[in-house]
């Protein structure tokens, strides 16, 4: 991932220059306090730029419908102040011109207005792609004071220069570096970022790999070369010919668009994928030391049977021992040893013998509470282990949001922002296996959708064998069979989808959906089956 240099920003600036000027701010969104979205009408169309001054991914463009989905943006009821104080000032107002300074990641847009007296005011919206020093300024440019920012700077924060609302906007301070278009020396590729400015640490490396001379690089800070942007992989360039394999973008816009809206997309990927994990794995954790503690106490009170046994003994031994002693000899005809029994001296043999027919109903009890206390954590445990599964094999953030409101049913989750209304609909996964339909259960929620909603009596259903995994359900149209071919496929599917993928040999069972069974209360994409086989599927 590389961040938005001056080159770019200078490249942008070029290309849409002209539908800035003259063009009317008609609506200010902030989704978030890092991102903001201008909707900017000009030259008889409306575009959207998008603002995002988080340090990892800042950058502006002007995005479309595919690229806003990318970035999963969700408008706040109420929208933040800093929102409300630039609607306040700039809404409605036209834009008279833009710039971007010399050297500085700053896009500036200027607006004029005319106030209740009939005076022109101007103001400067300076957007500043800083890495962490990035920033969004609002300040009168007459007077140079600032009205707002997104960010306020205090002295405790930078001793160079502060930002906050009534203080003088400055630029930032000039860096120690030379003007590589006033040089003429030898060029040392290594240290091209920290002597020269606008050169960018990532636009080095490109320099650096494609030896281009410096006359080629005063032309490229310049923008004197033809601009042909590109990406490759985790880098772009507006000069695809620095790129080992470009991919050709319509415009500068489109390049800056296009990266950054997948960037972001894997990075709220990573950090749901984190949140996620975060909550599900101390559940395991807990479940494991429950399972651990019930095994443990399983096996202390396993000692029905031999209470039953010494009551039995007590009993039968009777009339060769006296009562109110602390304890007797009997023999033991299944082991054929004379043992001893412990006994209460304060009793009878009799009720000694009851004390221990006592102790074995208690313990039998016991042993059996602790077994369906046993079978509830399995259950529990084996669950958890599936959403995990899931977590960690999702492929999407819609799949990862489905995922987060099944974790919400038993767990409160803070601090995840979020759309509820991308977790009502669940698309489930499609494929075709000679010309029958197959589902696909990515998480819990399409697994339980796929048994309860799209399954019919005589679809068939897939699932590996004592391992978490997907349901595959192979649907079935008329009273046409499916045949072996088709059904072995429809196996490698549930394979492919498990926690076995990499296994050489699984084993998937299959049965008919009317052989499938949901208990009740049971966890979600939880059944059970009979009438089932098994196919040994192997790579």
């Amino acid at each position: 991932m590389i961040s938005l240099d001056y080159i770019t920003l200078k490249a942008f600036f070029e290309e849409n220059r002209g539908f800035f000027c003259g063009a009317r701010l008609q609506k200010i969104q902030q989704p978030t306090r890092r991102d903001f979205i201008l909707t900017i009408r000009g030259r008889s169309e409306t575009r959207k730029l998008y603002i995002n001054i988080d340090p990892q991914v800042c950058h502006l463009c002007f995005i479309n419908d595919n690229t806003a989905a990318k970035r999963h943006i969700t408008i706040p009821q109420k929208p933040p102040m800093f929102c409300m104080l630039l609607r306040k000032h700039l809404e409605g107002f036209r834009i008279c011109r833009v710039n971007v300074p010399v050297y500085e990641r700053i896009f500036e847009i200027y607006f004029e207005a005319y106030d209740e007296l009939n005076e022109m005011i101007n103001f400067c919206l300076a957007i500043e792609l800083m890495g962490k020093y990035s920033n969004v300024i609002l300040y009168n440019n007459s007077s140079k004071t600032i009205i707002g920012c997104a960010h306020n700077v205090g002295a405790e924060k930078s001793r160079d220069r502060e930002l906050s609302g009534t203080l003088p906007y400055t630029y930032p301070p000039k860096q120690n570096k030379s003007d590589i278009l006033r040089y003429f020396g030898e060029v040392h590729y290594e240290c091209l970022n920290d002597d020269f400015l606008g050169i960018s640490k990532s636009f080095q490396t490109l320099l650096e790999e494609n030896s281009a001379p410096l006359e080629r690089i005063k032309d490229f800070v310049e923008l004197k070369s033809p601009l042909n942007p590109a990406i490759d992989g985790n880098f772009y360039s507006v000069y695809s010919e620095l790129l080992k394999n470009p991919q050709m973008q319509n415009n500068v816009n489109s390049m800056i668009d296009n990266y950054y809206s997948c960037i972001q997309e894997r990075i709220m990927q990573r950090a749901l994928r984190l949140k996620l994990k975060n909550i599900i794995l101390p559940k395991i954790k807990k479940q494991e030391n429950s399972l651990l503690k019930l095994h443990s106490q399983s096996e202390k009170k396993d000692n029905a049977q031999k209470y039953k046994k010494y009551a039995d003994l007590i009993i039968s031994n009777l009339y060769n021992n006296n009562d109110y002693t602390d304890k007797i000899s009997v023999f033991d005809w299944n082991t054929n040893k004379q043992i001893t029994i412990s006994l209460d001296k304060t009793k009878t043999l009799k009720e000694n013998a009851g004390i221990y027919y006592q102790l074995y109903s208690k313990s039998k009890n016991s042993r059996e509470k602790l077994a369906l206390l046993e079978k509830d954590a399995a259950d529990q445990l084996e669950y958890f282990n599936q959403i995990l599964y899931t977590i960690e094999n999702a492929n999407s953030v819609e799949l990862l949001y489905e995922i987060l409101s099944e974790c919400e049913e038993f767990i409160t989750i803070k601090n995840v922002h979020r759309d509820k209304k991308k977790t009502k609909t669940i698309n489930v996964e499609e494929t075709l296996i000679n010309g029958y339909r197959v589902y696909i259960g990515r998480n819990n929620r399409q697994n339980d959708l796929i048994v309860s909603k799209l399954s019919s009596a005589n679809d068939y259903w897939f699932h590996t064998q004592n391992c978490t995994g997907s349901h595959i359900l192979l649907k079935v149209t008329g009273k046409t069979e499916p045949d072996e071919n088709t059904i072995y496929e429809c196996c490698k599917l549930a394979k492919k989808f498990s926690s076995a993928s990499a296994s050489t040999k699984i084993g998937v069972i299959y049965t008919k959906r009317k052989y499938l069974k949901k208990p009740p209360k049971s966890n979600l994409g939880y059944v059970t089956y009979k009438n089932e086989k098994e196919i040994i599927v192997s790579d």
